[in-house]
């Protein structure tokens, strides 16, 4: 048994050693990616994809505040290797099983750290360990991208401009994609993750980071060279204040000169690069996940229940034909637990306005709430409350907070106006969620940075923003391509895992007709789009942003939407291109569900269901109408028989989309 080891082992790793250098090269399970290692004064890495120079030699290292560097001048006394296939069950995901495959270097330093390497078929990921037993401050964390040409990328600079890249560690975390040269990556700005490279022969790169906990998030920013990247963290806040969105936000006024500290020795986040061939692979990409820290095993959490949620924010508590003045007040909340009863969706939520406004205090509820009341009615639907909370109206008193709600049977909350990254914050998440599991009660972090993976760490975090989503429609300008973004999401935003997009608009708009109309939102693009977007994007707990009015007008389209899973026995990422269009198949119990969606071009697609297997089947087609290019929400339902050779020729028109549901019969 040994033997046959080690003879695997020499095939996906290699040493040698020049000039005093020691060179290392760790490959794929399938030998297809090749990670080459430099160790010397500096640590450089580059890959290579099937003879392809993916990233050129690129160094990496932390420097500490007393001085010392891991990564430099470092001293090499020992390496390991490992070779790892198993499969991850899940519970919570876009699929039940993910196999986790990979080949795996950890160097061992006489300087108080390790590094791990891994080669995965799909990408690359490495990370440092530090074995302190001492305290220590992280100043700076070099990484660096160096890549072989001035290649093309898709990057979201922070919204908003402001006077110094400092200030742009304040954000929301949304914003459309610019395509654009490395060369022409504006001085002034930075992006955050994920960011996609283009590379040859179509392949891509996209450059993630995964189990973030107690540390600042990546950003990255213009490099030295025309060809390259670099890395930038938020600095460890100083002095903070309260302020911001009607006060429930703490504002960073100074900064310490490090970007985190620690007590003791701890594991930094994992840098990861995915690779593809073929743009459809990056909109099934399990990258993140593998790499997050599971949740501990004595850890139950059946109790976690996805599902959509009616949300009455985005439609303002606009009702009609009705007997009573909506708003804020139980009336209105109960009329969207009976549409949510009549339907099936499993959970209302109450967003901002639920407790008085400008005192950052979850103790106090307006008087036009009674949520013990609340609970009670929505009990005998069976339907399930969540709650919105600011920042630091949560944080302030988090575990009394969780407590008291949780015995009202209050089932989670959707947290917002984080806005930051800094090490501080990215710990706030975390204790949020640890609190909150203790209490069986879910979260949905809005106003957040992307996940990296804490969802598999406490499954009672359900789903994350960190997207441009539905919700700006409602004051976006007619020049916002939402459309176009759509299209961009499954390949970057969403291989870092599930977002809060908050589609379901019943309100449609051609490119022309569009406009903002904050109370009475429309959505770019057709209907079918919207319902496609059910199945396209990842979404555990998934709004439906429309009023009951609009909905029950359209029954046909509510009853489709709601009768959508949220999370997936099998994912099938069938064809796309990034910002083009994208097409995805996912199955749940013997059903499965296919969407897809375009760009503004209006395009035609053979989609190949050879997945289905033996049997016939049948599909329920909700397609975009003859006239959708003009009316947006004109569309089609039809049943029709899946042809024996299982070749489906679908059309979508500009800014369209179409939604099936296949089922044997």
């Amino acid at each position: 048994m040994h033997r046959i080891f080690l003879l695997f082992v020499c095939c996906f790793i290699f040493i040698s050693l020049v000039n005093a250098q020691k060179q290392f090269g760790l490959k794929s399970p399938d030998t297809k990616i090749e990670i080459q290692l430099t160790i010397g004064n500096t640590i450089e890495y580059s890959i290579v994809h099937q003879g392809d120079l993916i990233l050129d030699k690129s160094p990496i290292s932390i420097t500490l505040t007393d001085g010392r560097m891991y990564g430099v001048n470092s001293k090499l006394f020992k390496y390991s290797n490992n070779s790892v296939g198993q499969t991850i069950q899940t519970s919570i995901y876009k699929k039940k099983k993910i196999i986790d495959q990979y080949n795996e270097l950890t160097l061992h330093f006489k300087d108080g750290f390790n590094l791990i390497f891994r080669a995965y078929n799909d990408g690359v990921a490495y990370r440092f360990i530090s074995t302190s037993k001492e305290p220590f401050e992280v100043k700076n964390e070099e990484v660096i991208y160096n890549f072989p040409s001035n290649q093309k990328i898709y990057a979201s600079y922070v919204k908003k401009q402001r006077n110094s890249l400092q200030e742009q560690f304040f954000s929301s975390f949304e914003n459309l994609y610019s395509y654009f040269s490395i060369s022409d990556w504006d001085p002034k700005r930075i992006a955050f993750l994920p960011v996609l490279v283009e590379g040859v022969n179509n392949k891509k790169v996209c450059i993630l980071e995964a189990d973030l906990m107690n540390y600042p998030g990546m950003y990255l920013y213009k490099g030295e060279t025309k060809n390259s990247l670099k890395a930038v963290f938020a600095p460890y806040p100083d002095k903070v204040s309260q302020g911001g969105h009607n006060n429930l936000q703490i504002l960073v006024e100074t900064v310490q000169p490090y970007i985190a500290k620690y007590d003791k020795g701890t594991s930094f986040p994992w840098r990861a690069l995915v690779i593809s061939t073929n743009d459809h692979e990056l909109a099934d990409n399990d990258m993140v996940y593998k790499l997050a820290s599971p949740a501990k095993k004595e850890t139950d959490f059946a109790w976690v229940k996805p599902g959509k949620v009616a949300w009455e924010w985005w439609n303002d508590w606009n009702l009609n034909n009705v007997d009573f003045k909506t708003g804020v007040n139980n009336e209105t909340y109960q009329y969207y637990i009976d549409f949510a009863s009549k339907y099936g969706v499993e959970y209302v939520i109450l967003d901002e306005g639920w407790a008085v406004n400008q005192q950052a205090d979850l103790f106090q509820v307006v008087p036009e709430i009674d949520l013990e009341a609340l609970v009670a009615y929505a009990n005998e639907k069976n339907i399930g409350l969540i709650l919105w909370a600011g920042y630091h109206a949560f944080d302030r008193d988090m575990e009394r907070v969780c407590k008291h709600y949780s015995e009202m049977g209050i089932k989670g909350f959707k947290i917002d106006f984080m806005d930051r990254d800094d090490q501080l914050m990215v710990n706030f998440h975390y204790r949020a969620a640890k609190t909150a599991a203790k209490y069986k009660m879910m979260l949905d972090f809005h106003g957040t940075y992307k996940p990296t993976g804490l969802q598999r760490t406490f499954p009672n975090v359900i789903n994350f923003e960190g997207v441009h989503g539905l919700e700006t429609m409602k004051w976006s300008t007619a020049e916002t391509d939402q459309v176009t973004y759509d299209v961009t999401i499954p390949f970057i935003r969403m291989v870092a895992g599930p977002m809060d997009y908050t589609q379901g608009a019943m309100r449609n708009a051609t490119r022309k007709n569009y406009y903002p109309v904050y109370s009475e939102a429309m959505s770019q693009g057709t209907r079918c789009r919207q319902l496609a977007q059910y199945v396209i994007f990842e979404s555990p707990l998934n709004m439906l942003c429309d009023s009951p009015s609009n909905y029950m007008a359209e029954p046909e389209c509510v009853e489709f939407i709601t009768s959508i899973p949220t999370i997936w026995d099998k994912t099938v990422a069938m064809n796309g291109e990034v910002a083009k269009y994208i097409s995805i198949a996912r199955k749940k119990g013997d059903i499965w569900y296919i969407g897809s969606l375009t760009n503004w071009d209006a395009r035609s697609l053979n989609l190949d269901l050879s997945f289905l297997g033996e049997g016939n089947f049948k599909a329920e087609i909700f397609r975009d109408g003859i006239n959708a290019d003009r009316l947006a929400k004109d569309y089609k339902r039809e049943i029709i028989n899946i042809p024996d050779n299982r070749q489906l020729p679908i059309y979508m028109a500009s800014g369209g989309g179409i939604a099936i549901k296949v089922f044997n019969h």
